[in-house]
């Protein structure tokens, strides 16, 4: 996983136990079947085959077998394969291949709750409320309203309004909410965005 914008690493996870000179190794990444991401042939950088949208935007730490992608965007998601030949007797012969998955991850603005409708609120009135968020990848879950009244929460689950940035592939989500105005009591009203797994939960402002 890396964060937009930021510096992916991926790994080739090549052991090189035979300790073999970077001199007799050719060792290029690809994306899918047909974009060269990044090539070191026998021991020099080679910048022939790449794909323009790579260019200048890669770097290879030899001692870690590690490719440093440099700004790492939306459209850079997907499985990369690092494969290493060895020249052996004249012809190159494939001693290591590993795949690689990455994921892009945006951070999502704090959910923020607003009223739909302004003026005097009197009980049993209905209140509308939005929540939204915005800026963030990959798309999330789904959002919660918790409504806390004295001891008591409840947990209300309302579709999910979906949009993604065509040019920067960002999501914006909103949810509304219904409710009927009690009557003497307090309530606090709070928007939770679930994300991706082991990406947690953003809470709102709680609304009084």
């Amino acid at each position: 996983k890396s964060f937009l914008y930021h510096t992916a690493y991926l790994s080739c996870y090549f052991p090189n136990s035979q300790k073999t000179d970077i001199k007799d190794l050719r060792v290029f990444w690809q994306k899918g079947a047909d974009e060269v991401v990044h090539e070191v042939y026998y021991g020099q950088e080679k910048h022939d085959n790449l794909s323009p949208k790579y260019i200048n935007r890669t770097k290879m730490d030899m001692d870690k077998w590690t490719l440093q992608l440099l700004n790492a965007e939306i459209v850079d998601e997907g499985q990369y394969v690092c494969i290493i030949q060895h020249r052996d007797k004249g012809s190159p012969k494939v001693i290591h291949t590993s795949e690689c998955l990455l994921h892009i991850i945006a951070n999502y603005s704090q959910p923020k709750i607003a009223p739909l409708r302004t003026g005097e609120l009197k009980p049993n009135d209905y209140l509308n409320l939005s929540c939204s968020s915005s800026g963030g990848y990959p798309k999330p879950k789904q959002m919660t309203w918790l409504i806390s009244q004295g001891n008591k929460t409840s947990r209300f689950i309302h579709p999910m309004n979906v949009s993604q940035d065509a040019v920067t592939k960002l999501y914006n989500v909103t949810t509304m909410l219904n409710i009927t105005v009690p009557a003497n009591t307090l309530i606090t009203i709070t928007c939770l965005l679930h994300l991706e797994e082991q990406l947690g939960s953003l809470v709102s402002v709680p609304l009084g």
